[in-house]
């Protein structure tokens, strides 16, 4: 993105600009008699395979949108998603961050790209960031529970989709339409711009947009023995896309390209276990004569820690045809091609290289009502070429092929809404060097059931039987990785998890009083995960292994209105996970609960929360305990508009507030990279 004045000047005009306009008048809004009915925000889901309203889903479902999105964004999705419903993230450090959705993460939760798979490094190792800029986002869905298996029968955690506008579907009404966006936070000193313009005219439509940020070693909450900052948290990314779109009364068919750049820190990474390797089921260090001080050598400083130099370029087509011949409704194309890569240097050089060649297909027809039954019918493919080179090159190069058939049906009757969903999968993963082949199939299957017994209420349930393949890493892997110090050894004779699960679901959609309460158990017979044979000075040896395993957890929010300005809400969420055998499982989220205090006057609105994270001392073999913290955040936003009628919104956001030090159990490198202390994040949005 051209810079004609530097990233910092922009923000310091935009602040001058906010100030001048704190006197314009805002855009008028009607405040609700005291006696009108307050209704939960319905919107499509996207991921729903049929454009289902969010009360039609069968288990929870949030979606991020609008002004609620534009407070939560972050840098990382992880990081925007956390504090949802049964949702928190990896934490690694300020570039890298995964959702955890349920106590699971990896791939285990599938990121979408409007309905697309994103294809990066992330479910290889939570210090490989997410390839998706949630600054550029239009929405954010999580479709919690493996329910929505038309998109993987391995995301048995969940899914996560982001919508976005690469590919227009539309001609702009006055021709063009845009928004330009600047924000600034004072916990790293971050600075960031983004833009974004569409425009078209008779069936052709271009959008551009572009993102650039610059952000330093984030600062941590008072009292920390390694100091007031991370060493090494910086995050200083960009992004850009172009797409062209042809787009007649009955649909559109759009291509576009996406080139997405990153560099940031590793921060804990240690080269005291540089040379160990495993002998057997167990560690040996320092037979190459040196001295491996293991967890006790010092932290990298912030000029020498590991840096990743990522960079991403993906094609992406989209196209719809609606009413393609008789009896069918629309006709859905998507397709991607991703080709990545990162460095992870060292000291000035590169010391391991991972890339990812992949192409994904995916074909979807919405069939009219049958009988009674409205669906979807659709096949996807997916081939991704995977390779290490260097110190770190723990897996050896690997290619997956992965072919799917899928449906989903749904139906009304009376006050109930019933769905069925099938996916089948045939997966087969070639270890190059050594030859090896794992090829596994199976089918998954989800019934569920939503019950409006009565106005303004409804129970869902949903039972889902779903089976995830092992994937490439967890076959084949063999070597160090010190980024979350282990050493780590796959296993070709794995086989695939089935996993069994049932949803429980009550919410009251409208009155004063709202709420929604799930239950949830997951049952996965033949769990992957890695099993620690070893340990030596804080380096662990892992067997990926199979054993039984159970999640159960639930998630429940409650709002009161409490006039026509103010509502108040409580919420919170907890997982339990185990092995049969009764061994907890590691990096399990703590159990959280809130309140929030929320409000709405003129252009005005704002709230203010506070989260309590429990202590986890519920931990796996070689784990510690993670201390329990609370938090206080306050968000506001204004809107306005200027002389000629152009909305622009002011928004700001402080988050721990009290400068709480605080360390997120979900993280490899909790003891490293404690959680961002006070941060005050101002902002400046025109849309167009």
């Amino acid at each position: 993105m051209p810079c004609f004045i530097s990233l910092g000047a922009r923000l310091r005009l935009a602040a001058l600009a906010g100030a001048l306009l704190a006197g314009t008048p805002a855009r008028a809004q009607t405040a609700a008699p005291d006696d009108a009915p307050t209704l939960l925000p319905e919107v499509n889901v996207s991921a729903s395979g049929l454009q289902l309203g969010s009360s039609d889903m069968a288990t929870p479902v949030s979606v991020l949108e609008g002004d609620e999105l534009v407070r939560r964004r972050a840098a990382t999705l992880g990081e925007t998603l956390d504090g949802e419903p049964g949702i928190q993230s990896t934490h690694f450090g300020a570039g890298a961050s995964r959702p955890v959705i349920r106590g699971m993460d990896g791939p285990r939760v599938q990121v979408l790209s409007d309905g697309s798979e994103l294809q990066d490094a992330s479910t290889v190792s939570p210090d490989h960031a997410v390839v998706s800029e949630p600054l550029l986002a239009r929405q954010i869905e999580v479709l919690r529970g493996p329910s929505a298996l038309i998109h993987g029968g391995g995301a048995i955690g969940g899914v996560v989709n982001v919508l976005d506008d690469k590919i227009p579907t539309a001609i702009p009404e006055k021709g063009y339409e845009g928004s330009v966006e600047l924000r600034g936070a004072s916990g790293a000193r971050e600075q960031t711009g983004a833009l974004q313009l569409t425009g078209g005219a008779g069936h052709v439509a271009v959008h551009v947009e572009g993102l650039a940020r610059d952000a330093s070693d984030y600062r941590v909450g008072s009292g920390w023995s390694g100091g007031a900052a991370v060493p090494g948290s910086f995050n200083r990314s960009d992004a850009g896309s172009v797409g062209l779109s042809w787009i007649a009364d009955r649909g559109y068919l759009g291509l576009a390209y996406t080139r997405q750049g990153a560099r940031y820190g590793l921060p804990g990474h240690n080269h005291g276990f540089e040379g160990c390797h495993a002998h057997g089921d167990h560690l040996h260090c320092g037979d190459d004569g040196h001295d491996h001080g293991g967890a006790d050598e010092p932290e990298h400083g912030a000029n020498d820690v590991p840096v990743v130099d990522l960079r991403s370029g993906r094609w992406d087509l989209r196209g719809e045809l609606r009413r393609p011949f008789a009896g069918a409704e629309a006709l859905r194309l998507r397709a991607s091609s991703t080709d990545y890569r990162h460095d992870e240097v060292e000291d000035g050089s590169i010391a391991t290289t991972f890339r990812n060649k992949a192409h994904d297909l995916r074909v979807e027809l919405q069939h009219a009502p049958l009988a009674g039954w409205r669906g979807v019918l659709g096949v996807q493919a997916m081939q991704r070429r995977f390779s290490a080179e260097g110190e770190e090159a723990y897996v050896q190069p690997t290619e997956t092929r992965r072919a799917s058939l899928f449906m989903l049906e749904e139906t009304q009757w009376r006050q109930w809404r019933f769905s069925a969903a099938l996916r089948h999968e045939r997966q087969t993963v070639d270890a190059l060097e050594s030859g090896l082949r794992s090829s596994l199939g199976g089918s998954s299957v989800a019934l569920g059931a939503v019950w409006k017994f009565t106005p303004g209420y409804q129970l869902s349930v949903s039972l889902t039987h779903a089976r995830r393949m092992p994937t490439a890493e967890e076959l084949y892997a063999k070597g160090l990785h010190m980024a979350t110090s282990t050493y780590e050894r796959g296993n070709p004779a794995l086989r695939p998890e089935q996993a069994r699960s049932i949803d429980f679901g009550l919410r009251k959609t409208a009155g004063d009083t709202t709420f929604a309460v799930s239950l949830y158990r997951n049952r996965v017979k033949d769990y992957i995960y890695g099993r620690t044979l070893d340990v030596l000075d804080g380096l662990q040896l892992l067997q990926y292994s199979q054993q039984d395993a159970s999640f159960t957890g639930m998630e429940a929010q409650l709002r009161q209105r409490l006039n026509r300005y103010l509502g108040v809400t409580l919420f919170g969420d907890l997982v339990r996970a185990q092995l049969a055998g009764g061994a907890m499982l590691a990096r399990i989220p703590a159990a959280r609960a809130g309140l929030r205090l929320d409000g709405a006057w003129q252009g005005w609105d704002g709230q203010i929360e506070w989260v309590q994270v429990m202590r986890q001392n519920r931990i796996a073999e070689f784990e510690t305990a993670t201390p329990g913290y609370g938090m206080l955040n306050v968000g506001a936003t204004y809107n306005g508009r200027f002389g000629d009628g152009t909305p622009w919104q002011f928004y700001v956001r402080a988050g721990n507030l009290t400068n709480r030090l605080a360390w997120a159990h979900t993280s490899f490198i909790k003891n490293a990279a404690p959680l961002m202390g006070r941060n005050i994040v101002v902002g400046m949005r025109v849309p167009f």
